[in-house]
């Protein structure tokens, strides 16, 4: 039931992905753009220089924001990678109790004993 459960979050995580990979790809082409123009902006000298990669700046955040179903996406995809990484998850797994690392042979030892 676990499996189903995984398989039903991820298709549609998937599907979510999917639909939003254009707001993804024009997210990262703007914050990209926007990057650059930061770049520029410290190095720049001249007042005007600095006044102009400022406005040019903004519209490209204004842009920017217009991506904002990007974040979605990005929530859908990190719950796709949950689901990998949880699809194979055995039930059976050995919890260290303490940090003595002779409990795991005590255990070993007094299971071969029982025999």
């Amino acid at each position: 039931m676990k499996k189903f459960g995984l398989l039903l979050v991820g298709g549609i995580a998937a599907i979510i992905l999917l639909s939003t990979i254009g707001p993804l790809v024009g997210l990262l082409v703007g914050l990209g753009i926007l990057y650059f123009i930061f770049k520029q902006f410290l190095k720049a000298d001249s007042t005007g220089s600095k006044i102009v990669l400022g406005i040019i700046g903004f519209f490209v955040l204004m842009a920017s924001i217009h991506n904002a179903p990007a974040i979605i996406g990005v929530v859908a995809a990190y719950v796709l990678y949950l689901v990998y990484k949880n699809w194979s998850k055995s039930k059976n797994t050995v919890v260290k109790e303490d940090h003595d690392p002779f409990i795991n042979f005590e255990k070993q030892w007094n299971e071969l004993n029982k025999n």
